[in-house]
């Protein structure tokens, strides 16, 4: 049993030098929002986009405005995306539900699923406008009935980027925001004098804004760490090294630190991969970035058997996992740490990005070992609630948690218990001791 490492991608020391000087960046920038606010955000969108109007916030003739500039084709295309979306967002939506049980006689216990009250959904547009994250964030958070829904990316060629703008309008957005990268997701959660703060930040981005996110955690909450993308293909001799490059260079070519790994039993599908690889570079229009990914963050791992691509795969725990594989319901069934799963060749990454319904917000850097994706669950707080409705159970419950909390020497908890033991259940206890 061994595995095999055919080409590796830099160092974890090398990806955590990066790490540091994007860290530097960020906390200076979020530091001067916090100081100078608005005047901040300005400076910063000059800086970055050269782009800096009047007001940030899109009015209503704006998104008109920015509406009437969409194709007719793909304005039908947002539509059907965000119509599968949100078809499968109403069914997870409706799979959690509120709860209310009798434990015991006169004792009620619930629990009630609220939305958040505000959230601040960060839609990427740099090289790519990624129109889809507004389906993502902002729909999704309109199914969990999120009252307050903020949205907000950079401009494109100097102005809001049309379909961007109709994605997120479409979608429930309350208030649009033409702003870009660290100034944006620290506007919404910082706050400032134009702009609200908001209780959640969501939504995918680069190196800086998903380091953004991280330090703003505590202050807001945020749908988890999402930042460069990651795919990771598990294939055997079922499918063939084109359809493995593919969708390889597929991802790779989101960013110039977007990790890619193909994980095989089969060294010679692995290296005829490479060599598809090689080729499909020659001819991919994105092939500036995807061969700086590919040689930096590139991965083929060659394994003995499936066992050993399963316990590889959890390892490494990547964002996409595309299974092609002649037993993908295996690894469906035994796989634990992942962000979303691809499974059979006709099956793709691009089409869980854009359209089949699936939320394309994703855990990386092996986050998937402890959260799921973005979807409607992340917009909902589950609070629990108890009430008791009778004497007797007021006193019987009082007298176990006046022991228990003594117990742990907690006398004023006790006599929470006690004073209600007292009075409901008509029993001598004395202050600050045990209810027998």
């Amino acid at each position: 049993m061994s595995v095999e490492y055919l080409k590796s991608g830099l160092s974890e020391a090398s990806r955590s030098e990066e790490d540091l000087k994007v860290r530097k960046v960020v906390e200076e920038t979020l530091a001067s929002i916090e100081k100078d606010g608005d005047e901040a955000v300005r400076s910063l969108s000059q800086k970055f986009d050269n782009y800096a109007p009047d007001r940030f916030r899109l009015s209503d003739q704006d998104i008109e405005n920015a509406m009437s500039k969409v194709p007719k084709q793909d304005l039908s295309d947002i539509k059907y995306a965000q119509t599968q979306i949100r078809t499968f967002a109403e069914a997870q939506r409706a799979s959690m539900k509120d709860i209310e049980v009798e434990t015991q006689p006169g004792v009620i216990l619930g629990h009630k699923n609220i939305p958040v009250q505000s959230v601040g959904c960060y839609v990427p547009g740099g090289k790519f406008p990624m129109v889809a994250s507004a389906h993502m964030s902002v729909l999704t958070a309109n199914v969990a009935g999120v009252p307050r829904i903020v949205a907000s990316a950079p401009p494109q060629a100097g102005i809001p980027h049309p379909a961007i703008v109709t994605a997120m309008h479409l979608g429930g957005a309350h208030e649009i925001y033409c702003l870009g990268g660290i100034q944006a997701v620290g506007a919404m959660a910082i706050g400032t004098k134009s702009i609200e703060p908001v209780h959640m930040l969501v939504g995918p981005g680069n190196a800086f804004v998903a380091e953004a996110k991280r330090q703003l955690f505590g202050r807001v909450g945020i749908d988890l760490f999402a930042g460069p993308t990651e795919t990771m293909v598990i294939a055997d001799e079922t499918v063939d090294a084109e359809i493995c490059a593919t969708d390889l260079l597929g991802q790779a070519e989101h960013g110039y630190n977007s990790p890619a790994v193909m994980l095989t039993n089969s060294k010679k599908l692995a290296v005829n991969t490479l060599s598809e690889i090689d080729r499909i570079l020659q001819i991919l229009p994105t092939a500036d970035t995807a061969r700086v990914s590919w040689r930096d963050y590139g991965e083929v791992i060659v394994c003995d058997t499936y066992d050993e691509m399963l316990n590889v795969a959890n390892d490494i725990a990547s964002e996409h996992v595309q299974v092609m594989t002649d037993r993908d319901d295996w690894f469906l069934e035994n796989m634990t740490c992942y962000g979303a799963l691809f499974l059979g060749p006709r099956t793709n990454v691009a089409n869980g990005d854009k359209v089949i319904g699936t939320n394309h917000t994703l855990p990386t850097k092996k986050a998937g070992r402890y959260t799921g994706g973005l979807w409607v669950g992340k917009f909902l707080k589950t609070h629990s609630y108890q009430k008791i409705l009778t004497d007797e159970a007021a006193s019987e419950i009082g007298s176990y948690g006046s022991r228990l909390c003594m117990l742990e020497g907690f006398v004023g908890h006790a006599e929470q218990c006690n004073i209600r033991v007292r009075r409901y259940g008509r029993k001598n206890v004395s202050y600050g001791e045990a209810a027998d």
